[in-house]
């Protein structure tokens, strides 16, 4: 076994990027999400809800010529972090 190998994978996995972290009124947001709503000016810390921080990516889009894939990809991690927190089951 190459350990040599085992450790140079072991350096690149990103931890950080998926933490989860609190933002104002105990959301969680991961550290990646909040590097691209800080990106496009999106006011996450302002928000009282995942659904309002939605609402202002969507606006953002809306606005867009093109839309960034990776403000897609948060908007749907968003909305399903979301969906599985505030649906009764």
């Amino acid at each position: 076994m190459d350990y040599n190998k085992i450790e140079e994978i072991g350096n690149e996995l990103d931890f950080v990027s998926n933490s989860f972290q609190t933002i104002g009124n105990n959301l969680l947001l991961t550290v990646h999400e909040i590097e691209v709503l800080d990106l496009y000016h999106i006011p996450y810390q302002n928000c009282k809800s995942l659904k309002e921080i939605l609402f202002y990516i969507e606006d953002t889009i809306c606005d867009m010529d093109i839309v960034d894939e990776e403000l897609d990809v948060v908007s749907k991690s968003i909305a399903e972090r979301d969906y599985y927190q505030n649906t009764n089951k």
